[in-house]
């Protein structure tokens, strides 16, 4: 089991969503957004580096899970100004997450999009109708949320799939016996691997 915190930054919104992964299995926890609304953009950074760090701190708090975090990249957009205040936002969210310990992920918005719709050129639509799928949510959650909900979602998955090849990896360094395409562990490999 683990706590994932997706983020979408963004320089008057930054959404963000947190989901619990069991196995397979993805739990809705929390989503929302963070409003920056000052013109003084330090103190919109402000803003989001005290938001992202108390909601964060609670789920620490009251958490028995590890807790990953994973973050949009920033994309290059026609006019530098919006390009450079994005890429200030994400940093401040960056600096939020490792000021408590902890390893941020990150993935671009086409990986989001592919991991949740399966189209890397998804409308924003799209990915909040799957958001909502794939977390059985019955209240369509607000944009920049729902994004934050993709990117928490994404590195479930992309985390699954790694786990999948390092068991693999650590299986045939074992001389483990594969049958029908799949491996068969005993439990002192199963304990090793934990």
């Amino acid at each position: 089991m683990a706590i994932i915190i997706g983020i979408d930054p963004g320089s008057r919104m930054t959404g963000y969503g947190i989901v619990q992964q069991t196995g397979d299995k993805l739990t809705y926890i929390d989503a929302g957004t963070i409003r920056t609304d000052t013109k003084e953009m330090p103190e919109r950074l402000k803003r989001i580096f005290n938001g992202l760090t108390r909601i964060t701190q609670h789920h620490l708090k009251y958490a028995d899970e590890p807790i990953y975090t994973a973050i949009e990249q920033v994309f290059m957009a026609e006019n530098p100004d919006s390009a450079l205040k994005l890429g200030q936002a994400r940093g401040a969210a960056i600096a939020a997450m490792v000021a408590l310990d902890l390893e941020v992920s990150e993935y671009t918005a086409r990986q989001i999009k592919q991991a949740v719709c399966g189209y890397g050129a998804a409308a924003k639509e799209q990915v909040q109708e799957m958001v909502c799928r794939i977390l059985a949510l019955e209240i369509v959650p607000q944009q920049d949320a729902a994004d934050g909900l993709a990117c928490a979602i994404c590195h479930a998955h992309s985390s699954h799939s790694m786990n999948k090849l390092i068991l693999n990896s650590a299986m045939r360094g074992r001389g483990a016996s594969k049958k029908k395409g799949r491996w068969r562990l005993t439990e002192e490999d199963l304990g090793n691997l934990r």
